[in-house]
Formats: C-alpha cells, sequence, structure tokens
C-alpha cells in the first residue's frame, strides 16, 4: 500500500462454530477477504487446520489462490503453514507460485501447527514439531535465496541438490515470518533468520507484558547469527470488535464471544478454564481483546503498542463470528474509516488544510464576498441575504 504508518489486517484461523453450514463459511470468508480490499487493509493471514471441527480451513494456499483472484491489493499469506505437516521445497515452491500468480502479495506464515490432535493423526511427537519447524525454516530460506543447489539430510526430509523452478516474483524474496506466543521459542525462530513475527501471544493473557522482552531476545539473538530485526515486520494479534459506541460493541459480541471460549478453547481444546465468570470483561480489562466505539479501539490499540517500547509495524484482528455478518462488516468499515486513519498519516494534511482555511479566512473568502457582491451590484440585482451575511462575517 501508498500510505505510511501502521498496518492493519486480520489473522482468520478461521473460527467457525459448529452447526454453522462449512461449505457457507468458506464463502463467507472469501466475501470477507473482499470486503477488507475495498476498505483498504493491508493484509489477510489465513490459517491451516485438520481436524476439531472449527478452524476448517486445510490448505491456505488454495483459499489464498482463490482470494487473490477477487482481490486487487490486500497482501495474502498464510497464517500460519504449521512447517512439520510438508516437504520445506513443496512449501518454498507453493508460496513461489503464489508470488507470481499475485504478482507479489504473498506472504508466509510459519509455526510449528497449533492443534496437538493435527500432528497426532500424522504422527508426528509433540516434542518434535518445534525442530522440525526450525529445519523446515533454514531450509526454505535457503532455497529462496536462490545461490546454490541446497541439500539437507533430517531425520524426516531429504533435500539432495535441490533448487526452486521459479525464483519468486518479490526481490529478493516474499515476506516471511514466524508466529510466536508468550514463550520465546517463536521469537527466536525468527530472530536466527531475521524474519518477521506474528505475535499472537498479543492477544493472550498476560501477553502485552511480555511483547518488549520478546523483542529485545529476538534482537540479540539476531545479532548472534549476523541479522537484524525489522520492527516493520512484527505483527500484534489481538481481538476486536468495532460499534458505534461501547455498551453497543460488547452488547453484539458477549454471546458469541462466550460460546467460542466455553464450547471450542474450553471444551474442544482443553484449555483452562476462566478463572473469571466474564472472560470478555478480563480481555477488555487486560488490553488483550478490544471492543467498543471507535475511540476506544483507538485507545487500546496506542495502549498495546506502548507494551511494545519502541512501537510494531502492524496490527492484526484475530477474525471470529462474535457478532453477526451484518454488525461484523459493519465493525470493519467503522474501524476503516475512523480508526485507521489516525495511525497511518492520512488525516494530517487534511487537518492542516483546514486549520488554514479558518486562520485566513478574512483574507482568502472575503474578496471572493466582494467580489460577488460586486457583479450583483452591476447586474442591477441585490445581493441575497445570505451573501450579505457572509460579507459581514468575512
Amino acid at each position: 500500500m501508498a500510505h505510511a504508518g501502521l498496518k492493519f489486517g486480520i489473522f482468520m484461523a478461521p473460527f467457525h462454530r459448529l452447526g454453522d453450514n462449512p461449505t457457507l463459511a468458506i464463502h463467507r470468508d472469501l466475501e470477507l477477504i473482499e470486503h477488507l480490499d475495498r476498505l483498504g487493509f493491508d493484509e489477510a493471514w489465513v490459517g491451516e487446520h485438520h481436524s476439531a471441527g472449527w478452524e476448517t480451513i486445510a490448505s491456505p494456499e488454495v483459499f489464498i489462490a482463490a482470494a487473490i483472484e477477487r482481490t486487487r491489493h490486500i497482501h495474502l499469506g498464510s497464517g500460519v503453514t504449521s512447517l512439520p505437516y510438508h516437504h520445506p521445497l513443496l512449501v518454498a515452491q507453493r508460496f513461489v507460485q503464489l508470488d507470481h500468480m499475485s504478482r507479489g502479495r504473498v506472504m508466509l506464515g510459519c509455526g510449528p501447527g497449533a492443534l496437538a490432535s493435527d500432528a497426532y493423526m500424522m504422527g508426528i511427537p509433540a516434542e518434535t514439531q518445534r525442530r522440525r519447524m526450525e529445519e523446515s525454516l533454514a531450509a526454505i530460506t535457503a532455497l529462496l535465496a536462490c545461490e546454490a543447489p541446497v541439500s539437507m539430510q533430517t531425520d524426516w526430509f531429504t533435500l539432495k541438490d535441490a533448487r526452486l523452478h521459479l525464483a519468486p516474483y518479490t526481490a529478493p524474496r516474499f515476506p516471511i515470518s514466524v508466529a510466536t506466543s508468550t514463550t520465546p521459542s517463536g521469537a527466536m525462530a525468527a530472530a536466527k533468520h531475521g524474519l518477521g513475527m506474528l505475535s499472537l501471544g498479543a492477544g493472550l493473557p498476560g501477553g502485552p507484558q511480555k511483547l518488549a522482552e520478546q523483542w529485545r531476545m529476538a534482537e540479540t539473538e539476531a545479532a548472534k547469527h549476523g541479522k537484524t530485526m525489522d520492527r516493520a515486520n512484527w505483527r500484534l494479534v489481538v481481538n476486536l470488535h468495532v460499534a458505534e459506541d461501547d455498551e453497543t460493541a460488547i452488547r453484539q459480541v458477549r454471546l458469541g464471544e462466550r460460546a467460542e471460549t466455553e464450547t471450542y478453547f474450553g471444551e474442544v481444546l482443553a484449555r483452562p478454564p476462566s478463572r473469571s465468570e466474564n472472560p470478555l470483561a478480563d480481555g477488555l480489562r487486560a488490553g488483550t481483546t478490544l471492543v467498543g466505539s471507535p475511540d476506544t479501539v483507538a485507545d487500546g490499540i496506542a495502549r498495546l503498542l506502548s507494551f511494545t517500547e519502541g512501537g510494531a509495524g502492524g496490527v492484526l484482528f484475530r477474525a471470529h463470528d462474535w457478532a453477526n455478518r451484518r454488525d461484523t462488516w459493519e465493525s470493519y468499515e467503522l474501524f476503516a474509516r475512523w480508526v485507521m486513519p489516525r495511525f497511518q498519516g492520512s488525516l494530517r494534511m487534511p487537518s492542516e488544510s483546514r486549520e488554514w482555511c479558518v486562520e485566513n479566512r478574512g483574507g482568502i473568502f472575503a474578496p471572493n464576498i466582494a467580489a460577488l457582491h460586486k457583479a450583483f451590484a452591476d447586474a442591477g440585482h441585490a445581493v441575497p441575504e445570505t451573501d450579505r451575511l457572509k460579507l459581514r462575517q468575512g
């Protein structure tokens, strides 16, 4: 995008409650990406999951390919590709192809795999997932460099004089980011290669308070490998919903948020139950969930950024079905109209132009009114009352 300042987008797992027509949900997700593209959002990151019933996109690459043809500007990434599930050569080749198909609008998000049930079905031991992700990441970055054939031997993949069929469309390569939570492992993996970070921990209890520490750790680790970390490639992922006022926003999402927390994260994923009977209120207080008017949400983003002690490159909203479709789409539009410009520098020039006119209206507009008065007089007509009033005010 041409604008400066913070980038905004969504992190689409997606989350669709059991009972919702899955075919319609996939098409609704594509329609949402189109809506965000029209509104000027910068990015959409699409997840990969294979079990548990809610997060129903199995191939972010297939979804991205469809979204490419429906959009013009928005950048599309995997959020994330679970690297232990795939041979690294195939991951690199698929995203290079998407890079060409989109003419430079694709991004690769990487992770070890979020659902234990996915890895279980594929016979991948949980204790190997992070190591396998790091091994795959090393192979992918070497392949994308297009400098020399790559040979690697691990206990789960082999590369023999491997090279890409095509060089990336984006020079030197498309953006790559690693998902991080509240533990340092993701940040350390990103730092080793100087990659971007998708901080999912920003939307988890206690996560915002760890952001600055994680960034400092990443910078230190990157330096050990001769790499540097760029805050412009750092994304913070939070829960968000906007309405005209705080009360309306909370009313629109209260039941949907509760259903997701209890029936998916609690019953299906067996996450520890909330200590409170009102997790939505807990999230609002902690700043991991931003629900309210445009002013309230803008203040929440500013507070979140303050935890980074230096800023980040973008904020992503975890896509959810807490509210109905109409209110959800309206939320994104309200954000694009009244919140996004505050962080992207697009309000400065209109504001300065207005102030200049206000401060100089006597010298600028009075001669125009006088000329209008003379035109009426020369034509033998009286000046309309509205114009006489303007002349006196000038």
